[in-house]
């Protein structure tokens, strides 16, 4: 235990490194730079969603030149977009014969900017490699490179040029976040700083980790120790989700589909993050509360009386959060 706990103290003083050369450039944003590095640790993917402007591709950018020898891809989702200029293709050349040209998907941070502005079928293109870790084109398989973290971003529903993601796409995230407007203290920094006409260079980012560190961490977070008490209480959140009047839910009449095992297995994984950003060797349920909003948000779908009534899936976290006694 004192070699886990002086691991995790390591990747702590690591993780706050990687945050304050991320700082350097974006303000105000220390909730969405957190919980980029929780699905880092994970090894899973995060979708941001916000209006334009607020530095979401700028946060990325930062994040990716903080680790040493990283392979950092951008790919901006429009209406014309296909398949094949995400995963890549097969291409013929008389001299060469057939060969295969890679995508953009083959990187360690892929932002997939504005991905709701694309249809389904190029979404699709993202699903192998987001839960599989490989890409298949043509005839050949290939293994993504270690880390493979995918930062999607979207755009509200509410305007014009956009598709909803699939059930089965948005599952693939850990986390679903909303990056708001900074601060007036904030915004002065911004202000101050002028990124808009900085390059990236004179930002002076130092590289802090190397890929190989991040799998470290991946590792070391596994070893978090959860008792049979946390993991009871896991589970009793999410099946609220799915059966809200057995907990005493007022809204969860609003509910049409729960959160799948997947949403139990996310939660678990995002609760020993939390506790190792934390400096801890275990989980607590304030671990489990602090990281249910993000995890479940998009994982529950509403009604269309819970639409017309404009309640939200935060709405229906808070009822549980409130309700689900920890065992």
């Amino acid at each position: 235990m004192d070699e886990l706990r002086r691991e995790i103290e390591k990747h702590t003083r690591t993780l706050n490194q990687v945050k304050e050369e991320v700082k350097k450039g974006v303000m105000g944003q220390d909730n969405a730079i957190d919980s980029i590095l929780k699905c880092i640790i994970c090894n899973k993917h995060i979708l941001l969603e916000s209006v334009p402007g607020l530095a979401k591709t700028l946060m990325v950018r930062l994040l990716a030149s903080t680790i040493d020898g990283s392979i950092f891809q951008r790919i901006q989702f429009t209406p014309d977009l296909l398949p094949s200029d995400i995963t890549g293709t097969t291409v013929y050349e008389e001299k060469r014969g057939f060969y295969t040209v890679k995508g953009p998907i083959f990187a360690n941070f892929l932002l997939g900017d504005e991905i709701n502005r694309a249809p389904p079928k190029v979404q699709s293109a993202m699903l192998q490699g987001m839960e599989e870790r490989i890409v298949t084109i043509g005839k050949e398989t290939f293994p993504l490179p270690k880390p493979f973290i995918v930062l999607a971003t979207q755009n509200p529903l509410e305007q014009k040029g956009v598709y909803p993601l699939s059930l089965a796409q948005v599952d693939r995230f850990l986390f679903k976040i909303f990056i708001s407007y900074p601060s007036e203290e904030a915004e002065i920094l911004i202000l101050n700083q002028n990124s808009m006409i900085k390059r990236m260079d004179e930002y002076k980012i130092e590289t802090v980790v190397t890929p190989k560190d991040i799998i470290d961490i991946q590792e070391c977070v596994k070893q978090i120790q959860m008792s049979t008490e946390i993991k009871e209480y896991i589970v009793d959140v999410v099946d609220a989700t799915r059966h809200p009047t057995d907990y005493g839910i007022e809204k969860g009449k609003y509910v049409r589909w729960g959160a799948s095992p997947r949403a139990t297995i996310g939660i678990s994984m995002a609760a020993r993050a939390n506790a190792l950003m934390d400096n801890r060797t275990f989980v607590i349920p304030k671990d489990v509360r602090s990281i249910a909003y993000p995890v479940l948000r998009h994982r529950i779908v509403l009604n269309y009386e819970g639409k017309a009534r404009n309640i939200s899936s935060d709405d229906i976290i808070k009822d549980i959060i409130d309700n689900v006694p920890v065992h």
